[in-house]
């Protein structure tokens, strides 16, 4: 796991929107997209569109498009990786 990716994880024990996101790791849209697109992959962040109670099945097609639209919560997969570091 990457620092930056640790630091994304860190912020997400609550549903958290992708611009809160941003703000609060301090990584440009582009390198937050890029992170969360492994960390969705791999299965340790839950994504969620159109608001925070719907969840939104990673496809890698569309999501370039709605990244900025969705909310983003750790899995319990992800917690657990961001824990043990």
């Amino acid at each position: 796991m990457t620092d930056a990716e640790f630091d994304i994880l860190d912020e997400l024990y609550f549903v958290t929107p992708f611009a809160e996101l941003s703000k609060k790791t301090g990584l440009s849209a582009p390198v937050l997209t890029e992170n969360l697109r492994r960390l969705l992959e791999v299965g340790y962040v839950r994504s969620f569109w159109p608001d925070p109670d719907t969840e939104l099945a990673y496809e890698e097609s569309s999501f370039g498009a709605l990244v900025g639209d969705c909310h983003f919560l750790a899995s319990k997969e992800g917690l657990l990786q961001h824990n043990t570091r």
